[in-house]
Order: structure tokens, then C-alpha cells, then sequence
């Protein structure tokens, strides 16, 4: 596994920037982030960009497991929806340009929807998510579901139906559990459940249960690293584990993207140690 940090924390600055504050920390991979407001927008970044961040992550030696690109394909309003769609699929198409040595990253995105929405839009939703599979197919690249607190795949059984509903080597799993832990699930019952699915993992710290929770830095909560990432990897996971760090936390003010992932860095490299 390798340790590697989302630009979600600073998706706005450029995208160079990004890339060097985290290999400048000592992370290995890093996820980059792809929306309207972003830096780095899949529908409108040129080939000459394209080429000058590959140029930065060969550079700097930053493999890139991933690209986050939201877009809510529950919209009602056919326009928005189309939009959505189309951000999405020019996220897959990113990734195939900016594929390095072991291929494309897989392109992270969400379910939406509520949850109390789950019996009845589960098939718009496995619908939705196996048109992007097609896409993925074609395209090379593999489309990962973020299941998500207050969404309609906001837990392991709701997840796993999706993933078994669509049934496709280009629908997978980025594993984000503190999700699941807000919701007060056990991980040592939903890692063996759902890592055979994953491609990608997210990782943060959290306090409290939905509806009255906080998602924080890595290592300001009480989670278990030293023995949640034993249990992924026992449960065959290989991959890269990336520090993601909440709205919530860039809310406070005087945040720093820098001074967490720092913080971040040293909390998971000494639980990684104590886990063995």
C-alpha cells in the first residue's frame, strides 16, 4: 500500500502546486480533482496542461491511483443532468490522458440521491452508474463509487447491491469507511464485506453519529488505524490509501492544506508502523 493525500484539500490551487506540497511531504501518490470550480476541469483543460502535469508527476515521482469528479446523475432537471454526465465521462477521458506507466486512474464519483430514496431510485442509480461502466469499458478506465453519509448508498449492504447490481470489471469501489463509521458500522464487519470491490480508499478521522457528526484530520478522532490497515491489507487490498480532508475541516478558519497533510502524514506512517 502507499500512503497518498486528495487534492479535495486545495483543489483550487494550481495544480503544480498541488503536486509539489505533496511529494514535498513524502507522500506517494496523490488524487487529483476535477469539477467546475477546480484548477483542474476535465471539460475545459488543453492538451498543453495535460502534458504539463504528467510532466509534474513524473517529476516528482507521485503515482496518480485517481481523479475525483462528482456529478449528481439523479438530477431531475434534464439539462443539470446532461451536465453531470458529461463532466463524469470528461473525467474518464482525463484520465486516460493523463495515464502514467500503470495505465489510467480510476475516476471516483458518487451515488447521490437520499438516503430514505434507496428502495426506490436503487435501479436509476445501478442504471446510472452501469452507463458510466459502458463508458468506462470503452474508454479503458474503471469508475468508482464513493458511498456517502446522507446519500442513498450510505451503507455496506446498499453499496454492495449496487456493485453486484451493475457487474461490471469497470464499477468498482473507492473505499472511503469514514462514511460508514458515522453511520456506526464496524469495519472489522465491512472490510471483509466490501474490499474485494476496491480500487481506492480514502482516509480521515471522524467523531460522533450521523446526524451529529464531524468528519476531522487523521489522528484528531480516536479511529484505529494501526489496526484498520492490517485489516484491509489482510483482506487482499494493495493499493493506495489517500488522506482526504472534509469540507468541515476547510471550513475552520485559518486552515492550511499544508499544515494538516503534514499532521495527516505523520499520524498514518506512525499507525502504519504500530500496525506493522
Amino acid at each position: 500500500m502507499r500512503l497518498g493525500f486528495s487534492a479535495w484539500a486545495m483543489s483550487t490551487m494550481p495544480v503544480r502546486d498541488q503536486i509539489g506540497l505533496v511529494h514535498g511531504l513524502g507522500y506517494q501518490a496523490i488524487e487529483l480533482v476535477g469539477g467546475d470550480t477546480d484548477a483542474l476541469n476535465p471539460m475545459t483543460v488543453t492538451d498543453a496542461e495535460v502534458r504539463d502535469i504528467r510532466r509534474a508527476l513524473d517529476d516528482s515521482g507521485l503515482e496518480l491511483p485517481s481523479i475525483a469528479c462528482h456529478g449528481n446523475l439523479l438530477e431531475t432537471d434534464p439539462a443539470v443532468r446532461a451536465h453531470a454526465c458529461a463532466r463524469v465521462i470528461a473525467g474518464m477521458e482525463l484520465a486516460v490522458r493523463l495515464a502514467g506507466p500503470s495505465g489510467p486512474p480510476c475516476v471516483v464519483t458518487m451515488g447521490f440521491g437520499l438516503p430514505e430514496q434507496f428502495d426506490t431510485h436503487r435501479q436509476q442509480i445501478a442504471d446510472n452508474f452501469a452507463e458510466l461502466a459502458r463508458a468506462g469499458t470503452h474508454l479503458g478506465v474503471i469508475v468508482a463509487l464513493e458511498p456517502h453519509v446522507g446519500q442513498a448508498l450510505d451503507l455496506p449492504d446498499r453499496v454492495q447491491w449496487v456493485l453486484d447490481a451493475v457487474d461490471s470489471p469497470n464499477f468498482r469501489l473507492n473505499f472511503d469507511n469514514s462514511h460508514f463509521e458515522v453511520m456506526g458500522c464496524d469495519f472489522h464487519a465491512y472490510v471483509p464485506q466490501l474490499t474485494r470491490y476496491a480500487v481506492h480508499t480514502h482516509m480521515k478521522d471522524q467523531r460522533g453519529i450521523a446526524p451529529g457528526f464531524d468528519f476531522l484530520v487523521p489522528g484528531e478522532g480516536t479511529f484505529d488505524y494501526a489496526a484498520y490497515l492490517p485489516a484491509i491489507e489482510k483482506a487482499g487490498y494493495n493499493g493506495a490509501i489517500t488522506v482526504e480532508i472534509s469540507k468541515m475541516v476547510q471550513n475552520r478558519p485559518g486552515y492550511d492544506p499544508a499544515e494538516v497533510a503534514a499532521r495527516s502524514y505523520r499520524t498514518l506512517t506512525d499507525a502504519a508502523k504500530r500496525g506493522g
